[in-house]
């Protein structure tokens, strides 16, 4: 688009507005220079920017910080821009689930709320769909902490419009065999790598992953195999083997004590840890958290992935998941985003930091 972000157009006006900014992980900067730009408008917000990720607050003088934290990129677009707004109020195109609708109400709040009964931090970051490594979020982490500072943060990622407390935590093991290689025809002279690899599948089809009820909210764990390697050519017996397993934790478990839970399962394998992300705990008990689940006024539910509330748990933030769309419509070609839910989120958010 050629022209500037209006923040005080309509939200759903304002979603599709952003839809139409193409803002795939690591090509971003057009969209959050128009962010920027669009803060910078205001002289109640004082703007930082790091890289492509853009952070925004408020000095009204409250005793109580919230921040309010979203991320400005999507997955690879799949024929599915520029937005579209059908007759029956859903807004199509890529990201608008996932998550422009949540930046576009907190961009409405950053321009709307002149005065809050609490301060306010916006935090607009970039590259969250792909390697952890590349994260905005935790790279401000890394690099400006003080800018992330707060007594309770809500994570705009879409809830279908409920409280999801904590998050789970995730970890990539390789479980390996190893074997002899040889030509297939005299097999004999051979120790299938591929073959040993069966009980590790065997041992993945027997468990059974734990639910684990934290504050009220289950977590539902799982163990399962997502990639499998080995095989040289059509006519090698192979010489190695890994089945690449995914185990996704309750949030009472460290990623150590995950890792050794793991470890267990596949005892008399190697297991090589390839990458590990905390989980965190739903923090409801926080007197913000417990406010602002009355004025969500849906039961809240425990969120069923990993997201980015743990860097704020990390950071000793109890953190929340709360925006509008379907999460299951996330990374789809048919990601969409009801206008009526879009509104609703900034008519509960307004409520909460001005009643």
């Amino acid at each position: 688009m050629g022209r500037g972000l209006d923040l005080k157009t309509d939200v759903a006006a304002l979603t599709a507005d952003l839809v139409d900014v193409p803002s795939v992980s690591r090509e971003e900067k057009q969209l959050a220079d128009l962010v920027e730009q669009a803060l910078r408008a205001y002289p109640h917000l004082a703007v930082d920017r790091d890289g492509d990720a853009v952070v925004a607050r408020t000095r009204f003088g409250r005793a109580e910080r919230v921040v309010l934290a979203g991320h400005i990129d999507t997955v690879p677009i799949a024929d599915n821009l520029p937005s579209r707004l059908d007759a029956d109020g859903v807004l199509w195109g890529c990201g608008t689930s996932d998550m422009k609708a949540g930046v576009a109400v907190q961009l409405r709040l950053a321009a709307t709320l002149e005065d809050a009964n609490r301060d306010l931090t916006y935090v607009f970051y970039d590259a969250e769909e792909i390697a952890a490594e590349f994260n905005g979020l935790k790279r401000l982490v890394e690099r400006h902490p003080d800018w992330l500072a707060g007594d309770f943060a809500v994570l705009m990622e879409p809830t279908g419009g409920r409280v999801d407390g904590g998050c789970q935590g995730t970890l990539r093991v390789r479980v390996e065999t190893t074997g002899r290689r040889a030509h297939s025809a005299r097999s004999w002279l051979g120790e299938n790598a591929i073959h040993k690899a069966a009980p590790i599948l065997a041992r993945l089809a027997a468990y059974e992953p734990r639910r684990v009820e934290i504050d009220g909210l289950t977590y539902p764990e799982g163990l399962n195999a997502v990639m499998i390697e080995g095989g040289h050519a059509g006519n090698v017996i192979p010489d190695t083997c890994a089945v690449t397993v995914n185990y996704r934790f309750s949030p009472d478990q460290s990623e150590a004590e995950a890792l050794d839970r793991v470890r267990g399962v596949f005892e008399g394998f190697d297991v090589v840890l390839t990458d590990s992300a905390p989980g965190a705990l739903p923090g409801l008990s926080h007197p913000a958290a417990a406010a602002f689940v009355d004025a969500i006024g849906t039961a809240p539910a425990a969120k069923e992935a990993w997201t980015d509330v743990a860097r704020f748990s990390a950071l000793g933030i109890p953190a929340v998941n709360y925006g509008p769309g379907d999460p299951t419509l996330a990374h789809t070609r048919e990601e969409h985003v009801e206008v009526a839910a879009i509104r609703e989120a900034e008519r509960k958010l307004t409520a909460w930091l001005t009643g």
